[in-house]
Formats: C-alpha cells, structure tokens, sequence
C-alpha cells in the first residue's frame, strides 16, 4: 500500500481513537502537517518521511488511557502508556513491524528531550513544541528557550521564528 493511503487511514483511526475530543484532534493533526513540513524541507527519503509523520499523528495516543489509568496525562504517562496502544492501531492496520517498533520508540520518548537520535525524533520533538508553544501559551522566555535547547534543524528554526518571533 503506498504511503500516502497509509497516512489518510492512520489519520482516520486515531480520529476515531479520539472520538469526541476535538482538541486532541486538532492537536495531532497539526502536529503532523508541522512534522511533514520540516520533514519535507529537511528532504527528508521517503521512508523516513513516512515514519515521521504518521509518529506525528500517534504521538499522543497515551493521554486517554493515561487519564483513564492514572486520571492525569502528564508527558511521562503518555510515553509509559502510548506505546502499547500505538502498536496495536499500526498492526491492524498492516504495518510492517521494523517501522511499528520505530513508530512506537518515538511515542514512548516524544517528550524525552535528551539523546534525541535520529531526524524522525527530532522532527517530531520540534513539530510537537510548535503546536504547543502556541495551545499553552508559552511566553516569548520559553519559546527562547525551547529554540536554543531542543530546535536542531533549520527548518525547524524558521518555522518556530516565522510563527513566534522570538528574538535572535
């Protein structure tokens, strides 16, 4: 199945996941244009792409089984419980395992700022920070500091200074 059909069912299953929660939908479907954007500015291969963005869209899948295990959703329950959940949603939807295992790495450290290896983690860590410097309202002091700690790529960079302005 070509990629693009596999991103557009993902996309329609974690809305279905999400059922009812237009704010997590929003979320991770911003999340994933932010993480196709850089990923395509990056020039990113074509299978590094893919695993990219549909990360992107499953990256948050743990908050409602967090909330409804722990009643908090904290980002190190979401990396403790969306693993497993991830996982489940890619093997019915015939992925193959190498990228399932790499997919659900990514949920299970989405929020893991340290040893970011690879440019799928990265790009993700980056689009996930976009989104929500702006749905938290993080302040230009926070923005900073996220850009100068985390932000590694260039297009990343721009987007966040084009979006945010944050001083140079």
């Amino acid at each position: 199945m070509e990629y693009s059909k596999q991103i557009d069912l993902l996309t329609l299953k974690m809305m279905t996941f999400d059922r009812n929660d237009a704010k997590r939908i929003h979320h991770f479907i911003k999340v994933h244009r932010y993480a196709q954007m850089i990923g395509h500015m990056e020039q990113l291969d074509e299978h590094t792409q893919f695993v990219t963005e549909c990360a992107a869209l499953v990256h948050d899948i743990g908050i409602h089984p967090a909330e409804e295990k722990y009643g908090a959703c904290d980002g190190k329950l979401q990396e403790k419980e969306g693993p497993a959940y991830a996982r489940r949603m890619l093997e019915e939807l015939g992925f193959v395992k190498a990228d399932i295992d790499r997919i659900c790495y990514l949920v299970g450290h989405h929020h893991t700022y340290t040893n970011i290896e690879g440019m799928d983690y990265q790009i993700l860590v980056e689009a996930d920070f976009l989104v929500n410097f702006y749905e938290d309202a993080l302040g230009p002091d926070a923005i900073r500091s996220a850009l100068d700690k985390v932000f590694r790529t260039k297009s990343g960079k721009v987007l966040c200074q084009i979006t945010y302005s944050p001083e140079e």
